[in-house]
């Protein structure tokens, strides 16, 4: 590797799947097998390696990776000093306390001296601190929500759903934050001209495919007086493209909108006397 290769982290884990789809959407293609870390990637000038998300976080920190992908939770508890580039959005999470119901005191933690078990060993004890509470805490190595009533008082973990803590009779009591799958860089990688060349050309790539998942090309036809006023009611990137039907018969007018607005425009489009709708899905978006 010279100093013009990008050293690229690519999560094992609940990640993989997202991260590598994005990846595929964006056009880039990488070939691995599942015993091997380090795979091929279409990608010129970068490396990639196959890692867990909190190492990911630790190479990037100490700078043995360049650019790589975790969850915003790891990046916190390791109070890595990163660049984030990109939030994708991904595997929203909170972490989350949460405690047995009958242990709570009209929803809260009671008063007296109390056991929190979490992986995240720096947010919890910030957080025993901060919520002036008398605890001792306990490292857990995964499968916290196993650790109350006998182990422990109180968990602090992550959570998507909840589904997990309330199968386990447990009530969440407090959000620490929330959390995604981001893209993240080493400072110094910023620093460097080739490095930050493939960054930029990187987070380019995957932002075009996120921006697309959102929005949605809307066409529709319009008669010719009809056709200032659809314009001024449709929203779009910047301007719609407009462009004339055969023999005059009105205008065909193409907008990049986002999804979540298609129920309420689509009859409003209607109303004002827009006919052939046709929605169509998008690959990607680069302005």
């Amino acid at each position: 590797m010279t100093e013009t290769t990008l050293k690229l982290g690519l999560p094992k884990g609940r990640m993989k799947d997202g991260v590598f789809k994005l990846m595929a959407e964006a056009g880039i293609r990488i070939r691995s097998t599942e015993r091997n870390y380090r795979p091929n990637i279409s990608l010129d000038g970068v490396e990639a390696k196959i890692l867990k998300p909190h190492n990911i976080v630790k190479m990037l920190h100490v700078g043995s990776r360049d650019v790589g992908f975790a969850g915003a939770d790891w990046v916190a508890e390791l109070g890595a000093d990163l660049t984030e580039l990109l939030d994708t959005n991904m595997d929203p999470v909170r972490l989350v306390a949460a405690a047995p119901a009958d242990l709570l005191v009209e929803g809260r933690l009671p008063g007296r001296h109390l056991v929190v078990a979490a992986e995240y060993q720096n947010l919890t004890t910030k957080w025993i601190k901060d919520r002036g509470l008398d605890a001792d805490f306990v490292l857990s190595h995964g499968a916290t929500e196993v650790f109350p009533p006998e182990d422990a008082d109180c968990i602090v973990d992550v959570t998507a759903t909840g589904a997990t803590l309330r199968s386990n009779d447990l009530d969440i009591v407090d959000t620490l934050m929330t959390s995604s799958t981001r893209l993240y860089a080493h400072p110094a990688a910023m620093e460097n001209p080739f490095k930050r060349q493939r960054i930029d050309h990187l987070v380019m790539l995957l932002r075009s495919v996120l921006e697309a998942r959102k929005r949605v090309v809307l066409e529709v036809n319009i008669s010719p007086e009809g056709r200032d006023r659809l314009v001024a009611e449709l929203p779009c990137m910047r301007q719609p493209t407009v462009s004339k039907l055969h023999a005059d018969a009105g205008f065909a007018v193409k907008v990049a909108v986002e999804r979540k607005l298609l129920p309420d425009l689509i009859p409003r489009i209607k109303k004002l006397g827009g006919t052939d709708i046709i929605v169509s899905p998008i690959s990607q978006i680069v302005p």
